[in-house]
């Protein structure tokens, strides 16, 4: 009997053992919306967790992203995606647009097969940035965190499959 409480008490905590510290030190009560992959192609590019108090999860925050990486990419090379999947949504500042590139590719690191990149929306709007387990950087610019987080959660993304999936709409 002691066994199949241990056992039960076990797998009651797995899915926070799975959790990276990154998530449970910046989120409260921080649970897993939902999560997919993202294919180009024929290539596995990511797999993508969203993580949300409670499990749910606000438009404004806060809430966690985080990218496990399935392939090799140098961070500039992500900067740029990201900016142009901002303008694909709708953002025309080239100004803007401009600065926000460099500041990502100030704080992006070229990531390896098994590296992990996770972004936080703070409470007050901004954005953290951390690599694997470690602060890399801090945006703090609303409109950035609201572009930022739309390539994958705004309901005209690119990808709106990968977007159901980390909303917990489909499996």
């Amino acid at each position: 009997m002691r066994f199949l409480v241990l056992t039960l008490s076990l797998l009651a905590g797995a899915p926070a053992l799975a959790m990276s510290q990154t998530v449970q030190q910046e989120l409260s009560n921080p649970a897993k919306v939902g999560q997919g992959k993202f294919t180009y192609y024929f290539w596995d590019v990511y797999n993508a967790t969203l993580y949300a108090p409670e499990g749910q999860w606000k438009k404004n925050g806060p809430f966690a992203l985080k990218l496990e990486y399935l392939r090799d990419f140098e961070g500039k090379e992500i900067a740029q995606r990201s900016i142009e999947e901002m303008e694909k949504q709708g953002a025309k500042d080239k100004e803007q647009l401009s600065v926000w590139r460099e500041e990502m590719a100030s704080i992006f690191p070229d990531v390896k097969d098994g590296d992990a990149l996770t972004g936080v929306v703070t409470s007050e709007g901004n954005t953290r940035f951390f690599y694997n387990e470690s602060l890399i950087g801090e945006i703090k610019d609303e409109a950035f965190t609201q572009r930022f987080f739309d390539i994958w959660l705004a309901e005209n993304t690119s990808e709106p499959e990968l977007r159901e999936k980390l909303l917990g709409e489909t499996d």
